[in-house]
């Protein structure tokens, strides 16, 4: 059985509320015993005079009759025998049975107590000092009293101070049903929001509050997880919809030859066929890997490293066979954070695109600027026009002239490498040069 509600609001409200009942309960149990006390104390110091005064006059014979009084009537004096008669009082009290019927003993002459007469709310109690005025079995005994004020006979005390406490208690609680209200605002919102979104539509985003406190976080949180959900979503739809459009053609040439040496053998080399149908295939699988590295960049999957620029850039280029003449000017000790297959892949592209483009040389430099590395692949072929230094960077794009299809390459190595720099928080772009294309790679540098 659940005990608590299930709202946040409503349980921080109640346990408040609680809360507040508790400790103002207990202020309230000191306040009530702490003003009970000083009253008192303040009673009993004044009827001690009066007690004390009378006692001494009967002792050395000096006490008149009637005993005089000075406060009005407000404390009244009792002399009282040992039959029970009064033998003197002040003006207020004569006539009056005697207040007590305590009867000090000769070893403890002297008693302080309050006593009470009658029954709720006609209830009376008065604060007594008795003192026997000698240890002889014949003494008299004084008795002093003054009433107790109404509110702590009446209990009223208690009720103000109860209602205090409850009153404090709704005030708590009111204050915590608001302050939580308003804080949990933005989750609502947030909430409200996140169950609008679809995979749809993924562009929406949370309400977003400013500062820096949890729930501030949680949306930035909520709206970073969405940024990769559609992201990671979009390059689903990428892939599916690159995939429909650039393998139609491969494989519907595929089809076609094979059907044509299916229906004509006669008329066709088999051997060419074959040829063709392995240089489609071969084409077909290079598309397909593309597309799925493309895909896989920027989720995670892969474990990051530090890694030289230099030495990775001096290996890659040893490990290959260039046909034009290679530059390299590599400065050590140029780190940075990131995933070493990603980016050998991206300079591997660089270069493929350089050595098909350029006219016999292909320059590579490593260093760092501005707290960034820069790696740069610098080719002196035919450039590419201002226009078209970003259109370069779509998947499947194959500028005129010079840089066709019948260049090779499947049209999405420059998109890779791309990818790759924005993965690792960096940038790819062309730079300005009077002649041939110069590729900027620039990372952060990883201390």
């Amino acid at each position: 059985m659940r005990i608590l509600p299930r709202s946040i609001r409503t349980r921080d409200t109640l346990i408040a509320a609680v809360l507040a009942v508790l400790v103002l309960g207990i202020t309230a149990v000191g306040v009530d015993l702490a003003v009970r006390a000083t009253v008192k104390a303040d009673l009993l110091q004044e009827i001690q005079v009066a007690a004390r005064r009378s006692s001494g006059g009967v002792r050395d014979g000096s006490l008149v009759t009637p005993i005089p009084d000075d406060t009005g009537g407000r404390i009244l004096v009792q002399v009282v025998g040992p039959g029970g008669h009064v033998l003197d009082a002040t003006p207020a009290a004569t006539g009056r049975p005697p207040v007590s019927r305590l009867w000090p003993s000769s070893t403890v002459r002297v008693r302080d107590y309050v006593e009470c007469r009658g029954e709720w709310p006609r209830r009376e109690c008065v604060v007594i000092e008795a003192i026997r005025a000698t240890t002889a079995p014949d003494s008299v005994v004084v008795y002093a009293w003054e009433p107790l004020p109404s509110y702590l006979v009446s209990g009223l005390l208690e009720v103000l101070l109860g209602t205090g406490v409850l009153l404090f208690a709704a005030l708590a609680a009111w204050i915590t049903w608001h302050v939580v209200g308003r804080t949990l605002g933005p989750v609502a919102a947030i909430r409200a929001q996140l169950a609008e979104i679809s995979a749809s539509d993924l562009s929406r985003r949370v309400p977003q509050p400013s500062g820096q406190d949890e729930i501030a976080l949680l949306a930035r949180t909520a709206n970073a997880t969405l940024d990769r959900l559609e992201r990671a979503v979009g390059r689903q739809r990428q892939f599916a919809s690159d995939a429909s459009h650039e393998l139609r053609t491969p494989i519907a040439g595929l089809r076609a030859n094979l059907e044509d040496a299916s229906m004509h053998p006669e008329d066709n080399d088999l051997r060419a066929v074959v040829d063709s149908a392995l240089r489609d295939t071969d084409r077909l699988e290079s598309i397909v890997t593309d597309l799925l590295l493309l895909a896989r960049i920027g989720t995670g999957a892969s474990a990051e490293e530090s890694i030289d620029l230099a030495e990775m850039a001096a290996a890659e280029i040893a490990r290959r066979t260039f046909a034009l003449k290679i530059r390299t000017d590599l400065a050590g000790d140029v780190v940075v954070r990131g995933v070493r297959m990603q980016l050998v892949r991206l300079l591997g592209n660089l270069l493929d695109n350089a050595e098909r483009y350029a006219d016999g040389i292909v320059s590579v430099e490593v260093t760092s600027r501005d707290g960034h590395a820069l790696l740069a692949v610098t080719d002196d072929g035919a450039g590419i026009p201002v226009a078209d230094r970003e259109r370069v960077f779509e998947r499947f794009t194959r500028l005129d002239t010079a840089r066709s299809r019948g260049a090779g390459g499947t049209g999405l190595g420059l998109a890779i490498a791309r990818e790759i720099a924005h993965a690792h928080g960096g940038t790819l772009r062309i730079e300005d040069r009077d002649h041939g294309t110069r590729f900027a790679l620039r990372l952060p540098l990883h201390t």
